[in-house]
């Protein structure tokens, strides 16, 4: 049986979880189902192959698996759309920051297995880290959950009670480390390069940093230690930008969004 995949609420992560899917060579755009209320934004989907609509009811008859990728501000409305039409034979896997599987099941039927997944907008290129979370009842769907996600970047089990970190950490952090990373263009800017080698010549450096932690499996620090001589130009300027607060602004930065997206959602 072909399995069809509904994304509810295909916004930017949405559809960067469809391409991500169709990137991977196991998903071709007639197995999903993409909905938005103003349908003309994927016209670019439509001529690709994908299904659109803007009815919720009609987009999940079909689908094995259904997506909601909604804002959470939303999340009560579609899921009182969809109540009467979802079956226990469908999974549901919410991309919905703040609104616990309990949350779900009270609206949709405690029979309905429901888990939670917070990738980021990396998912599109097949690097995003996606946090999956369960609860008891469906622990024998998180392979499944597990086996899709894999296939657009790397995932780790947590607690569900950890989604709202996970989603300052991994889904604002994309935001952070792309300020990081424009920072850095900047400085290299002012001191001699045109804004557009500046730029690449960051973003690069910054992928390499991240692919040494990979790949070596090791602390930062371990690695900093390799670039930094004593009285040396590494060791001036983070001593330089820790005196400006570099380190603690970027962890207060990642606390307040996990603050702000506990409150994103208000149960009705």
């Amino acid at each position: 049986m072909k399995t069809k995949i509904a994304i509810i609420g295909a916004g930017n992560l949405g559809t960067s979880l469809v391409k991500g899917l169709v990137n991977s060579g196991q998903y071709q755009p007639s197995n999903f189902i993409l909905t938005r209320r103003n349908t003309s934004k994927l016209d670019i989907f439509k001529v690709d192959g994908y299904t659109i609509t803007s009815n919720n009811q009609d987009a999940i008859v079909n689908a094995n698996i259904i997506i909601l990728a909604v804002l959470p501000q939303k999340i009560d409305n579609v899921l009182n759309e969809i109540a009467n039409t979802i079956t226990k034979k469908q999974l549901v896997i919410s991309l919905v920051s703040g609104v616990k599987i309990s949350q779900i099941q009270a609206k949709l039927g405690n029979d309905i297995p429901v888990l939670r997944a917070m990738p980021n907008t990396a998912i599109a290129i097949r690097e995003s880290m996606t946090c999956i979370a369960d609860n008891e009842q469906n622990k024998d769907r998180i392979a499944e959950v597990k086996e899709l996600f894999e296939l657009v970047g790397e995932t780790i089990i947590i607690n569900e009670e950890q989604m709202t970190s996970a989603t300052a950490l991994c889904a604002c952090g994309i935001a952070f480390f792309l300020r990081a990373i424009r920072a850095a263009s900047q400085g290299g800017n002012e001191i001699d390069f045109h804004a557009k080698d500046a730029l690449k010549m960051a973003a690069q450096t910054a992928k390499g940093a991240a692919c040494l932690l990979i790949t070596n499996q090791s602390h930062p620090e371990d690695e900093i230690d390799k670039v930094t001589s004593p009285r040396g130009c590494t060791i001036a300027g983070l001593n330089e930008m820790e005196h400006n607060g570099f380190s603690s602004s970027f962890i207060k930065g990642i606390t307040i969004s996990a603050k702000n997206a506990k409150a994103l959602y208000s149960e009705k």
